[in-house]
């Protein structure tokens, strides 16, 4: 069992930056491929970026590309999800997932164990 808890969510206004981070607790955690979803009003939950176990191979939504930036800190279990130049359509609840797969993809069923989500809110 994986645990994940996400945190660094919060209000910005548009332009602005935010750095959620996902801490990973139990058997193996380090080993999990780590991927950020999100979830904004009325839609369904989408991929945005997933990094390997090893963090040496990453693969980004084209939305958020050059925008956004994951990364992993294997001494402390935890990933990071930087975010710049927010814009409005980034509102979302923000999910970390986990994935026992080498390349998980951006398909939600690869993923194994899903934290909670922490909220985004970006104002115009």
């Amino acid at each position: 069992q994986v645990q994940l808890v996400e945190s660094g969510g919060g209000l910005v206004q548009a332009g602005g930056s935010l750095r959620l981070a996902c801490a990973a607790s139990g058997r193996n955690a380090n080993n999990y491929a780590m991927g950020w979803f999100r979830q904004g009003p009325g839609q369904e939950r989408e991929f945005v970026v997933v990094i390997s176990w090893s963090g040496q191979s990453t693969d980004y939504t084209d939305s958020v590309k050059g925008r956004f930036t994951i990364s992993r800190d294997k001494a402390k279990n935890t990933v990071y999800l930087q975010m710049n130049n927010l814009k409005p359509e980034d509102t979302a609840v923000y999910y970390c997932a986990a994935s026992s797969r080498m390349i998980p993809g951006p398909g939600m069923n690869a993923y194994e164990y899903w934290g909670q989500g922490t909220q985004v809110t970006v104002s115009s």
